[in-house]
């Protein structure tokens, strides 16, 4: 007696630019029961839904506390950039104070020896020698004399960047505690509806759960599965559906996408 093999379904790899055919098709071919399967989606939204608005609490506080981190970092950066700046000048500083005192060393050398000279053009030659080592040592001086202003000068900026850094710190310490607040009252509750929503997640094949977080991803509002409005119209974009497809919704045997917006609508009965 001939035995007959069961032949393995082959699952295609996921596609994120596949089309809502290809879904349709998928998640008609699915073993679950396509009723099940939309009631799991309409829940699994109805979770995000909440979850967002736990999130929603929160304001704009996350963004505001990004925001002092970035601010923050980049104020002790900068506060870095110029204390490299002033260690600079401090190594031109001692340069020169070194030029300095091997000029001297030169001018006295100089100096000892026209005290020997009786050659006036040798002596008008010292003599030429010495004013240029004098003019060198005036510029050193000069150099010092301008690293030093510098200093000061970054030494100013620096404290006016410690001021608002004291400030920053101590505005993003309150945004934090102010959003820790938030979050710790809304564990709880976030806590339970992530469990759900993986809970949710878990009854759904891989490619339907794909398609409806890019779909989530896509729209302002988040809503990837919307119920029909009104008896006529899509609950997402408002436009108006035809009676053949408000059966096939209503009846919950099919996967209808709204040919508008891409949103999966469902029959909330």
């Amino acid at each position: 007696m001939a035995t007959t093999k069961k032949t393995k379904k082959i699952e295609t790899p996921i596609d994120q630019r596949e089309t809502f055919v290809s879904l349709q098709k998928s998640f008609a071919d699915s073993e679950a029961n396509v009723h099940e399967k939309l009631k799991v989606l309409y829940e699994l939204q109805a979770t995000d839904n909440a979850i967002d608005k736990l999130v929603q609490l929160r304001g704009e506080l996350p963004g505001e506390v990004s925001a002092l981190e970035d601010e923050l970092a980049g104020l002790k950066a900068k506060t870095a950039h110029i204390g490299e700046v002033i260690e600079q000048y401090n190594n031109s500083i001692e340069a020169n104070k070194q030029q300095i005192v091997d000029l001297d060393a030169e001018i006295t050398k100089y100096q000892h020896q026209l005290e020997g000279i009786s050659n006036s053009r040798e002596f008008d030659s010292i003599n030429k020698e010495l004013e240029n080592l004098g003019y060198e040592r005036q510029i050193a001086e000069k150099h010092i004399n301008e690293a030093r202003a510098a200093i000061e000068e970054r030494k100013n900026d620096i404290e006016i960047l410690k001021d608002r850094l004291t400030i920053r710190e101590q505005d993003l310490e309150a945004k934090k505690e102010e959003l820790a607040t938030i979050v710790e009252s809304t564990a709880k509750d976030e806590a339970a509806l992530q469990a759900k929503r993986e809970e949710c997640a878990g009854k759904i094949d891989a490619r339907t759960l794909s398609a409806y977080d890019r779909i989530r991803a896509s729209v302002h509002n988040h809503l990837a599965v919307v119920p029909i409005k009104n008896e006529d119209s899509c609950g997402g974009c408002f436009s108006a559906i035809t009676p053949q497809r408000i059966i096939d919704i209503k009846s919950g045997t099919k996967l209808i996408i709204c040919e508008h917006c891409g949103r999966i609508i469902v029959n909330p009965e």
